[in-house]
């Protein structure tokens, strides 16, 4: 049995493949510094995956970027994270998990409710944060693949990840 109990979430009104993704601009974040960019900026460069995820420090995040990590998947496609933590955090986050990566900071919880994934966390009135979700979009801005989490904690089909990058 777990240390923690898992939770149903309500169901999501999430962009799905075939569907554009949402454009957003927000603090993009690498390992040396911080600047505002649109998601369409990134794309226009070519496809990418989109990763929602936790704040950092909370083990859902951890485990994610080690599987980025540890499969490569900076060398085959631009990978993205959001979460609502800060820009500090996030340069933390790849610091500490080794990931060649960039991170969104959204901690207003904006991107998440355009794409109909808000998370409010148990017992904590008014803290909410995106569910964890995968998006891997194309050039064009086409979503080719879309996971979204059911239950808390959840983790995506890595091996679906792959393959959908796989057939960019």
């Amino acid at each position: 049995m777990p240390d923690f109990d898992v939770v149903d979430l309500d169901p999501a009104d999430n962009p799905e493949a075939g569907e554009e993704a949402p454009d957003f601009t927000r603090p993009l974040v690498n390992a040396e510094f911080w600047e505002d960019v649109a998601l369409s900026e990134l794309t226009a460069e070519g496809p990418l995956l989109l990763l929602f995820h936790p704040m950092d420090g909370a083990f859902p995040a951890t485990y994610l970027w080690n599987e980025v990590r540890d499969r490569g998947w900076t060398d085959a496609v631009t990978v993205v994270g959001l979460s609502v933590s800060s820009p500090y955090e996030h340069k933390r986050l790849l610091k500490e998990r080794g990931v060649d990566a960039r991170l969104f900071s959204d901690p207003a919880n904006g991107v998440a409710e355009e794409y109909g994934i808000v998370n409010d966390l148990d017992g904590m009135a008014g803290v909410e944060e995106p569910r964890p979700a995968a998006f891997v979009v194309d050039g064009e801005r086409t979503i080719q693949y879309a996971w979204v989490a059911a239950e808390w904690p959840d983790f995506p089909d890595y091996d679906a990840i792959e393959a959908a990058i796989d057939d960019l």
